[in-house]
C-alpha cells in the first residue's frame, strides 16, 4: 500500500529538484456522440466533456495542495474526432466547428490542452480521415487549447505514405496560418508511427477505442531528480549508474502512483496507466541533456550520446514497473528541444543536428520534438523527415514522432519564443538535397516482416 510517508520522502526531490507530476489526464470516449446531425455532434460532445471533466482541475489542484506534489496541467484526452465527426462531416470546415466546440468545452472546464483532434490512418485513409486532416491548419489556427495527431504507420501494418505526403503539407499550412504567432500551431501537430492508446502526454494524446468509456491516465515527470541523485555516483561503474537511475525512478512512480489512486478515487472514474517519462521544462536543473551530460557527455550529441541516452530509457522503464502495475504510454525520456535547456545549450554549441538527434530516437521515449526549422523548408523535405522517423519507429516497435515547426519568415541562427512549457529554440539547419521523387511516390511501405506473428 502506497501512503503518505513515501511523499513526504519526496519533498526535497520537489523543493529542490524539480519534481512534478507533468499531467492529470482524463480520457474520455465520444463514440457515443457520433450522428448524422453537425449541430447533435457539437452539442453532445461538449456536454459530454464538461459534464464528466467539470471537476478534473479542482480535484488536481486539491491533490497536490493536500500531498505537496505539483501537478503541473489537467488534461483531456478523446476519441479521435475523425471516428466521431465521420457521419456528420462532408467538408473540412465542419471538422472545425468541432474543433471549436472542443475548444469551448476545454476553457469552460479549465484543462490546458485537449487532445485528440486526431486521425489514425497507418494503412489508409477514410473519406473522413481526409477530410479531418484538410481541417487541421484552420483548427488550429482557430483555436488555443486543441491539439492534433496523425498516426501513419505502425509495425503491423506498414507506412502509408500518402499520408505521410499529405501530412508534410499540413504542417506547411498549419506553419503558414499560424505566422503571426511564430508558426505556434505546428507546435500542437504531432504525426505519429505506433501511437499507444493511453498517452497522457501532449500533443499525441488521444482515447484510444480499447478503452473504458473514461479512464484516468497520469503523467509523472523528474529529469532535475534523477541529474541529482547521478551526481553522487560520479565516476561509479555502469551497475553503480544503472541501479542509482533504477531507484530513483521507482519513487518517482510511487508519487505518480498515490496521485493517479486519489484522482480516481475522488473523480469516480477508473485508473489507467502511470506514464513514467522524463520530459523536460525550460526550467534550469529540468533538462534530459543535462542527464547525459552527468552521465558523461561534455554536451547532447557528443560521440556515446545514443549509447547513454539508452541506457537512461532502459532503467528508467525497470525502475517504474517496479512501481506501478499499470505502466503505460510513452515511459521514458524525451528528447525535446525547445522544452529542454540543455538540449538548446547543445544546439548552439554545435553538438547536436537534427541527423544526430535522429540517431537518438532509435532509443528514446518518441521522436524529433519540438524542432524549429527554416520557415522555407520544402513540404517534401518535412514529409521525408517523417518518413524516416516512421521507419525507425515501425521497424523497431516503437512509438515515434515529428513534431517540427517551419517558423515562417525565420532561418537558420534566429531564434523563436514560444512560451510557457514549449520554450523557445534556435532554428536548426535541415538537409536540402531533394526527396520529391520519393515522397510522391503513391501507397505505402510494407511492415517489415518480423510483424508477422499472429
Amino acid at each position: 500500500m502506497i501512503n503518505i510517508f513515501e511523499v513526504t520522502e519526496t519533498n526535497k526531490m520537489v523543493e529542490k529538484e524539480n519534481l512534478d507530476v507533468r499531467t492529470i489526464t482524463m480520457g474520455i470516449n465520444l463514440l457515443d456522440c457520433a450522428s448524422e446531425n453537425l449541430d447533435e455532434v457539437n452539442e453532445k460532445i461538449y456536454k459530454k466533456i464538461t459534464t464528466l471533466a467539470k471537476d478534473l482541475v479542482s480535484t488536481g489542484e486539491s491533490i497536490a495542495k493536500e500531498f505537496g506534489v505539483p501537478i503541473v496541467n489537467k488534461r483531456i484526452s478523446i476519441t479521435p474526432i475523425s471516428l466521431v465527426g465521420a457521419a456528420a462531416c462532408k467538408t473540412p470546415q465542419d471538422y472545425v466547428t468541432i474543433a471549436k466546440t472542443l475548444d469551448k468545452a476545454a476553457h469552460e472546464v479549465g484543462v490546458n490542452f485537449i487532445g485528440g483532434y486526431s486521425a489514425i490512418v497507418s494503412k489508409g485513409m477514410t473519406r473522413s480521415d481526409e477530410l479531418l486532416i484538410r481541417s487541421i491548419p484552420e483548427a488550429m489556427a482557430s483555436t488555443e487549447l486543441i491539439c492534433s495527431s496523425v498516426n501513419v504507420g505502425s509495425t503491423k501494418t506498414g507506412i502509408n505514405m500518402d499520408a505521410v505526403r499529405l501530412m508534410g503539407q499540413i504542417v506547411k499550412e498549419t506553419a503558414e496560418k499560424t505566422k503571426d504567432a511564430d508558426s505556434l500551431g505546428c507546435a500542437k501537430l504531432v504525426v505519429l508511427c505506433n501511437a499507444p492508446d493511453d498517452n497522457p502526454f501532449m500533443a499525441g494524446a488521444f482515447h484510444g477505442v480499447s478503452e473504458d468509456d473514461a479512464i484516468i491516465n497520469v503523467g509523472v515527470s523528474g529529469p532535475g531528480v534523477v541529474k541529482y541523485a547521478l551526481e553522487s555516483v560520479r565516476g561509479e561503474s555502469f551497475e553503480v549508474l544503472c541501479e542509482t537511475i533504477k531507484k530513483t525512478a521507482f519513487k518517482i512512480t510511487r508519487v505518480g502512483q498515490l496521485v493517479a489512486q486519489e484522482a480516481s478515487k475522488r473523480l469516480g472514474i477508473p485508473f489507467g496507466i502511470i506514464d513514467l517519462s522524463l520530459a523536460p521544462t525550460p526550467a534550469i536543473g529540468d533538462s534530459v541533456a543535462d542527464i547525459l551530460e552527468e552521465i558523461g557527455l561534455e554536451h547532447a550529441g557528443a560521440p556515446g550520446t545514443t549509447a547513454a541516452l539508452a541506457l537512461l530509457n532502459d532503467q528508467v522503464k525497470k525502475g517504474g514497473v517496479m512501481a506501478s502495475s499499470y505502466v503505460g504510454g510513452l515511459s521514458g525520456a524525451f528528447i525535446p528541444v525547445s522544452e529542454d535547456q540543455g538540449m538548446i545549450n547543445a544546439v548552439n554549441a554545435g553538438a547536436l543536428c537534427i541527423e544526430k538527434l535522429e540517431a537518438m530516437t532509435c532509443v528514446c521515449s518518441v521522436g524529433l520534438d519540438m524542432i524549429a526549422i527554416p520557415g522555407d523548408t520544402k513540404a517534401e523535405t518535412i514529409s521525408g523527415i517523417i518518413a524516416d522517423e516512421a521507419a525507425i519507429g515501425m521497424v523497431n516497435q516503437k512509438t515515434t514522432a515529428v513534431r517540427v515547426i517551419p517558423v515562417v519568415g525565420k532561418g537558420v541562427g534566429e531564434t523563436v519564443e514560444f512560451g510557457g512549457l514549449l520554450g523557445y529554440a534556435p532554428i536548426m539547419p535541415v538537409n536540402q538535397f531533394d526527396c520529391s521523387a520519393f515522397v510522391n511516390r503513391k501507397g505505402r511501405i510494407p511492415a517489415p516482416i518480423h510483424s508477422f506473428k499472429n
